[in-house]
């Protein structure tokens, strides 16, 4: 969905509608969308600025980094960005701490489309976990930890590492 700047009324545009994406556009390999990405936002120009403010909600599957389980991450995340022409960037020498919300714009139209499906991807956390406390799964058997437990002895830590855990100590 392409906003032509030009062409943006005074008092903003309201946008309240569904995008469907195919899940092979998500940073996640393994993610899949349970629900079609809901969005609410407003479009703004102000001189040559435009503002971007709104609101993404749908619910995704991911597989657990620790236990591979599958689970449901449920996305309602807020965002407001700030476009400016791209003189502008060339003008500026140095990136002020506000200006991480601060985006350029070469055409005289801004895709929605691709400004959602980046604020979207930007919601996932580092390591998708079903559960903080998850234990994953038994290094010996392969048991998922959550699930059962396992009769395995984990033997300490692997004898290659301690000269590792000798430089973690020094430092402490």
């Amino acid at each position: 969905m392409f906003i032509d700047i030009d062409k943006l009324p005074k008092e903003g545009l309201t946008v309240n509608r569904d995008f469907e994406y195919p899940s092979a556009e998500l940073v996640e390999e393994d993610a899949v969308f349970l629900k079609p990405v809901h969005v609410e936002l407003t479009v703004k120009k102000y001189d040559d600025q435009v503002q971007v403010a709104g609101r993404i909600m749908t619910v995704l599957r991911f597989n657990c980094s620790r236990c591979l389980t599958p689970f449901e991450y449920p996305v309602d995340s807020r965002f407001d960005l700030i476009y400016l022409p791209e003189e502008i960037e060339e003008i500026k020498e140095e990136l002020e701490e506000g200006d991480v919300n601060t985006l350029y714009y070469t055409a005289p139209h801004l895709d929605l489309r691709e400004i959602v499906l980046e604020q979207l991807n930007l919601t996932f956390p580092f390591r998708l976990l079903c559960a903080e406390n998850c234990p994953g799964i038994c290094p010996v058997c392969g048991v998922v930890g959550r699930d059962g437990t396992c009769s395995c002895t984990v033997l300490g830590a692997d004898p290659r590492f301690q000269p590792l855990k000798s430089i973690m100590k020094d430092k402490k």
